[in-house]
């Protein structure tokens, strides 16, 4: 079921319940490349909820499996707010969320979801996609920016259905992406972009692909967005020690993989919806030394103050632990830090990219509404620990 609000208050059915697209039209995928925008029709039902008290709010994540006859999610609303009273939307919200941890709000015709820009995605196994995936189940409308390169690949693979089941929502339906656009953000705009790029067969038939102009793509199609999201990075000489990288590779990697955002953030602020937020995503090796692997980041913090000051924009980085993502695989010895990670982080779990992903639509949505400026570790604790509890050293 459904749910809908009555003209005076919000309701809640008693059953856990997903936010998302009609469960009925999952089947097929609905999916819409540069030259189509699909449409998403919001659903509604009315019904009857129990006396509601206002107490504290619990928030409880959810990733991988979730318990038997329990629908797993995050109680993370990414619509825009209903017509009523402020005191009666927490009231309901605060109810929903200790009442039934995993509940979601429903898709209402009075609402529209929050459209989110994510930058970096070219498959389904990386963390971009996670966030996409989380950002999609709380409600939000999705754009992705996919490197031009990989744009053919993607868009194929979508339209075939190779990725519906790691599109598939904790309530059963499909992820739909609204559209995709062409991008490299390592190119702030046309001007920049070198011959040997510009005619090279991977860009052919490609147009509009600077960040720059996907901003203005942007805006012509949509108008605003209220989420952006960097997720990704790139070097080319990326597997190289320090003291061997070219100051051309040096150059490159920080360009791709650190200014990207600061340049992302430039052309999208001024469309961005005011009380917006952004994320970008980093790893604990532009903190710490990891040996074979150098990482550069943006400073976050600088940007949270100019953003916030100038746009009312949230922005907060996610340092994520080790992922064996496509991307990932070019470092060379991703599996060793999984292992790493695995053997010393205080929970000895395997992470999820969909741990990321709930994170993400937490710091995006109104509960970390005073969160900016951050950096927030999602690495089960790796990146508190001081010694290597499997080091040989210690085998007594």
């Amino acid at each position: 079921m459904r749910p809908c609000t009555s003209s005076s208050r919000r309701l809640f059915m008693s059953s856990a319940a997903i936010l998302g697209m009609d469960v009925k039209g999952a089947s097929q995928a609905k999916f819409a490349s540069s030259s189509y925008i699909s449409s998403v029709k919001p659903l509604c039902k009315t019904l009857v909820s129990a006396p509601l008290k206002l107490t504290n709010v619990i928030t409880r994540a959810m990733s991988g499996e979730s318990e038997k006859g329990v629908v797993s999610g995050l109680p993370i609303d990414l619509r825009a707010p209903l017509d009523v009273s402020t005191y009666e939307y927490l009231l309901s919200l605060s109810h929903a969320m200790i009442a039934y941890p995993y509940i979601f709000l429903l898709n209402c015709n009075a609402r529209q979801g929050k459209r989110a820009f994510v930058a970096g995605v070219a498959d389904d196994n990386g963390y971009g996609w996670a966030i996409a995936k989380a950002l999609a189940a709380a409600g939000a409308e999705i754009l992705v920016g996919t490197w031009v390169p990989a744009l053919n690949i993607f868009e194929t693979s979508l339209r075939r259905g190779k990725f519906d089941e790691s599109r598939r929502l904790p309530d059963g339906s499909l992820m739909e992406i609204t559209k995709v656009y062409p991008l490299d953000a390592v190119y702030d705009t046309p001007e920049d972009v070198p011959d040997d790029v510009r005619t090279n067969k991977r860009y052919a038939g490609a147009s509009n692909w600077t960040v720059k102009e996907a901003a203005e793509s942007v805006k012509n199609d949509f108008g605003s967005i209220d989420i952006l999201v960097h997720s990704l990075a790139n070097g080319p000489e990326v597997t190289k020690p320090l003291l061997e990288t070219s100051r051309k590779g040096y150059l490159a990697a920080i360009s791709a993989s650190s200014y990207s955002f600061v340049s992302l953030l430039k052309h999208f602020l001024p469309i961005m919806n005011p009380g917006g937020a952004s994320i970008s995503l980093t790893y604990i090796a532009s903190e710490r030394t990891i040996p074979g692997y150098t990482l550069f980041t943006e400073a976050v913090e600088v940007l949270a103050f100019e953003a916030g000051r100038k746009h009312k924009i949230r922005v907060n980085t996610i340092s994520a632990g080790p992922l064996g993502s496509r991307a990932a695989k070019a470092i060379g010895f991703i599996e060793k830090m999984i292992e790493y990670s695995y053997a010393n982080a205080p929970l000895q779990k395997e992470l999820s990219a969909d741990e990321v992903g709930n994170t993400a639509a937490f710091l995006v949505s109104p509960l970390a509404s005073a969160v900016t400026g951050s950096v927030v570790y999602v690495d089960n604790g790796l990146n508190t620990m001081g010694l290597a509890t499997d080091s040989p050293t210690l085998v007594v």
